[in-house]
């Protein structure tokens, strides 16, 4: 193994350790709002800031190897797409501390259902996240495209969360406030899950030299 080789294996590592951190925060902001628990929000908060640090420390070292190694075809695209995925985790680590955040709010009322489809959302929108970045490792077209296609029922839970949602809202003007951060949760999930796609479809780029976003999924 080259230095080089060693050297991409380390970013591979700091990028899994970063979606790591990422699925722990979707796992645990949720469980902070089904639990009541608002220590545990308050943990997602203060976890933000190494997902952050983690988020600049690879862009720092993509960069560098990109100067240093002048690395050509697959090797360029493998680390232009790091550059890009840690992007995503980034920002779905921020929704996961919106998600705290509705959770500390919503802690302080009275529960205005149980929660039932927001744990389901939570629970694809994390087997979304670790998938894509195993696909991402793996360099795994077929696992990508997997996770391209659940993003729809995620679209569907948040679509049927924002129906029942209203129905509250209608019939009793005092659930507003509660029932419009529910669906601010069911929106930050969604993102969530929006972002975990972009990934995969990185991963297909890295794969396949094939930018298809926009577009169809790509034969096999």
């Amino acid at each position: 193994m080259t230095r080089f080789d060693e050297e991409l294996m380390r970013l591979k590592e700091m990028v899994l350790e970063m979606g790591a951190m990422v699925e722990s925060s979707i796992k645990d902001s949720v469980k902070s709002l089904v639990e009541r628990d608002d220590e545990l929000a308050k943990t997602v908060i203060e976890r933000d800031h190494q997902i952050n640090t983690l988020d600049v420390q690879i862009d720092e070292e993509c960069i560098r190897l990109i100067a240093l190694m002048q690395p050509m075809a697959g090797d360029l695209r493998f680390l232009t797409t790091a550059m890009k995925i840690t992007t995503d985790l980034e920002r779905m680590g921020d929704n996961s501390v919106n998600i705290a955040e509705r959770a500390l709010e919503l802690n302080r009322e009275p529960i205005l259902k149980p929660y039932i489809d927001i744990p389901h959302m939570s629970r694809i929108a994390q087997g979304m996240t670790r998938d894509a970045l195993d696909a991402f490792v793996r360099r795994d077209k077929k696992l990508a495209m997997d996770v391209i296609m659940r993003d729809d029922e995620v679209d569907d839970l948040k679509y049927g969360i924002f129906e029942e949602l209203i129905s509250y809202m209608v019939r009793d003007p005092n659930t507003v406030s509660r029932a419009m951060k529910i669906s601010f949760v069911a929106q930050y999930l969604e993102r969530i899950a929006d972002h975990a796609t972009n990934i995969a479809e990185m991963v297909i780029y890295l794969v396949a030299g094939k930018i298809i976003r926009h577009m169809a999924l790509p034969e096999e």
